[in-house]
This record gives C-alpha cells, sequence and structure tokens, in this order.
C-alpha cells in the first residue's frame, strides 16, 4: 500500500481522494494542516506527500520531506510557484493537475463578470428586503466590447470561446500564442491600453509577479474592469486599491489574493481581519470576491482526484509523466520530457 501524506485537507476533498485512493492502493493519511517546516514531520513514515496552492513547499521543507524518505510531491492544482523546483530536482519527483476543470475556472470567470456588470449581488440583497428600486444597477452590454486575455492555455481558451459567445470583440497575450486559437495576439501594453475588460489566465512567475501594478493601470481604459481567477500574485493589491479610489478600475472580481493563505478556505465571520489593504478592498462597492473557488465543482474534483493518483502510479511504474515538473519546465525549449525522459 503506498503512503500519502494530505496537507490542507477539506470536508470537499474526501470523497473523490478516498474513491481513488481505494480503487488505487493509495492511502491518503488527511491532515487539516498546511504543510511548512513544522507540519513536515507529518509526513513521516509516507512515501509522498499532496499539497494544495498555499501549502509552503520551499527549500527547507523539501529538504525535510527528503530526509524523512519522501519520494514524490504531488500538487492537486495547476499552479506551482509555492513549490521550490530546484531544490527538489535530483530529490524529490514533483507532479501537478494541469487540466483539471478548464470549464470550471472559465464558467467562474465569466459569472463574476456577469454578476458585477448588472449588479447581480446587489439586485439579490435588494429583493430579499422588499427593495424592487432599480437605482444603481444599471450595467453595460457585454456585446461588442473588448476583452483583453492574458494566458491562452487550455483555460483562457475555454474563457475566449465564451467571451466569443456574447459577441465580445477578444485580444489576448501569452509568451506561447497558439495558432489555432481564431484570435488577435497584441502586445501587453496594446492589450492594457484597448481592452474594456481584462481576464488572467496565467500562471504566476517572476517575470509576471504584479503585472497589474499602478504603471500599469495607468495605461488602462478608465472604468476597465479586472478579473482574476489565477493567481492573486499577479496583481498588487495596494495598487489596485489605489486605484479603485482614483476611479480608474471601474470594477474587480478576485477570486484569489496575494495574502489568501491565512484567509481564504476558513470561517473568519468571528474574526477581525489584521491584512487592512484586503479589508478595504471587500469594502469597496465595485469589488466582487470569492475564496479562492474557481475550481469548485464536481467534476473538477474527480477529475484532480483521478490525475493525482495516476501521477503517483506513474511514479511507480517509471513512466515518463507530461505532469511532471522540474526548473526545466520553466523553460519550455529546455524541457527534458520533449527528449521523453524523466525530469531526473
Amino acid at each position: 500500500m503506498i503512503k500519502v501524506a494530505f496537507y490542507d485537507t477539506k470536508q470537499y476533498d474526501l470523497p473523490s481522494f478516498e474513491k481513488y485512493g481505494k480503487e488505487r492502493g493509495i492511502s491518503f493519511k488527511f491532515f487539516e494542516a498546511k504543510l511548512d517546516l513544522e507540519t513536515a514531520q507529518l509526513a513521516n513514515g509516507c512515501d509522498g506527500v499532496c499539497v494544495f496552492v498555499n501549502d509552503d513547499v520551499n527549500k527547507d521543507v523539501i529538504n525535510k520531506l527528503y530526509e524523512l524518505g519522501v519520494k514524490f510531491i504531488v500538487l492537486r492544482c495547476a499552479g506551482f510557484n509555492n513549490v521550490d523546483v530546484n531544490a527538489a530536482f535530483g530529490k524529490i519527483h514533483i507532479y501537478r493537475v494541469p487540466a483539471y476543470s478548464p470549464y470550471a475556472v472559465a464558467e467562474h470567470a465569466i459569472s463574476m463578470l456577469l454578476t458585477m456588470n448588472r449588479r447581480i449581488h446587489k439586485a439579490y440583497i435588494r429583493t430579499r428586503e422588499y427593495n424592487f428600486s432599480l437605482n444603481g444597477l444599471t450595467g453595460v452590454d457585454l456585446y461588442g466590447k473588448t476583452m483583453g486575455v492574458v494566458g491562452t492555455g487550455k483555460i483562457g481558451q475555454i474563457f475566449v470561446k465564451i467571451c466569443k459567445g456574447f459577441g465580445m470583440n477578444v485580444i489576448a497575450y501569452d509568451k506561447f500564442p497558439n495558432p489555432n486559437l481564431d484570435i488577435e495576439y497584441v502586445d501587453l501594453d496594446s492589450l492594457y491600453r484597448n481592452s474594456d475588460f481584462i481576464s488572467l489566465h496565467c500562471p504566476l512567475t517572476n517575470e509576471n509577479f504584479h503585472m497589474i501594478n499602478a504603471e500599469n493601470m495607468e495605461k488602462m481604459k478608465k472604468g476597465v474592469g479586472i478579473i482574476n481567477t489565477s493567481r492573486g500574485g499577479l496583481i498588487n493589491a495596494e495598487d489596485l486599491l489605489r486605484e479603485i479610489k482614483a476611479r480608474k478600475v471601474g470594477f474587480a472580481c478576485l477570486d484569489v489574493y496575494e495574502e489568501e493563505s491565512d484567509i481564504f478556505f476558513k470561517d473568519k465571520s468571528g474574526h477581525i481581519l489584521d491584512d487592512d489593504i484586503f479589508r478595504n478592498i471587500l469594502s469597496m462597492p465595485n469589488v466582487l470576491v470569492t475564496s479562492h473557488q474557481a475550481f469548485l465543482t464536481e467534476e473538477a474534483l474527480n477529475n484532480i482526484a483521478d490525475t493525482t493518483t495516476k501521477n503517483i502510479l506513474d511514479y511507480y511504474e517509471n513512466k515518463v509523466n507530461d505532469n511532471e515538473l522540474c526548473y526545466h519546465c520553466t523553460n519550455i525549449e529546455n524541457c527534458r520530457k520533449k527528449r521523453k525522459v524523466k525530469c531526473f
């Protein structure tokens, strides 16, 4: 039986991982604690660990896991900015789930746009209190508006198709444009200047950290709408708050936040938030926040568990797996998997 320490467990994780684990001979030890240097000891006696977006898989944690005999780390998410892939090379194999459900995230992004644009959240609250006034609920037609999409991977491509279904003009930026996607690719400055709405669908890297900042927001149209269902670090939250107050940004839809690890996935209703910037962002009437739930559909949860357990079996069967990660993977041209070999 393969033993895996499962960190940052939520109730919605259990049904699918228990099912696929039982079917494939994998025993998961579920822990509510996040992975960090202190909690790494919980993986003692385990063959691998399973982590999520807010687990801290830095160099020290990797070295500790390696000392404990951990052979692999499986991420139950697509992004891996919280993992030091350089430190893991040659020690611990890293796997991710690159495409659990692009529809789930793309649909959530467009849902946030529709909700904010037509003030559906405000209308719901009003009518519950028998207030049927339409004052302050005016939106705009999405038809004919320009959507700027940053990142046209699997999620971005689905999002583009949805936007086109609304009759929107779509422009996009990607370091590696998809020639098969019927879309106009532009540079980032052009996207910033010409978009009515901007939606982020790219991984977080050192290169694009805080790409939405004061300087770049100044290039945008007055009243621009910004949607982020990718990673919080793509946006400088302090700059965003400032530009919202200055009426430059018309609205923001945020499913992620840079400092979310101590906030999201928890009931904080009885607490005072210490994060002044986030508290002020939440207080803005033109901001819609969901707590990293874009992925949360039954289909996605099953796909995550299915792919994660397959990744584990591929490790034991010594198979080349496109979901494996190492520092070569951050540079497509140097990726070892292109030569059909394992990361190490």
